[in-house]
């Protein structure tokens, strides 16, 4: 089954966490992109998942295990409109 699923997952980390959050975030498969931020979040996370009841058991079983996270905030993908510069068509 392809991962279609695309989730942007914004990260509240404890400060001296942060060095050991990203490199558990690194190891998971589902993890594509992982981002240290400046702003409102600590880390941003894209994810790419089978589905949202995936996106829901990677979140509660991984994510939220990793020690240092303090609470997430996501977005699902709707739709694409353009993607690493190209547009993408239907």
């Amino acid at each position: 089954m392809p991962r279609d699923v695309r989730v942007f997952l914004n990260l509240f980390v404890e400060s001296k966490e942060i060095d050991h959050v990203t490199e558990a975030l690194v190891k998971l498969p589902e993890v594509v992109d992982v981002y240290e931020v400046t702003g409102e979040y600590d880390i941003v996370v894209t994810l790419k998942v089978d589905n949202i009841l995936g996106f829901r058991e990677i979140l509660k079983n991984k994510v939220l295990k990793i020690s240092g996270v303090k609470s997430t905030v996501s977005s699902v993908v709707l739709y694409t409109h353009k993607h690493e510069g190209k547009p993408v068509s239907e």
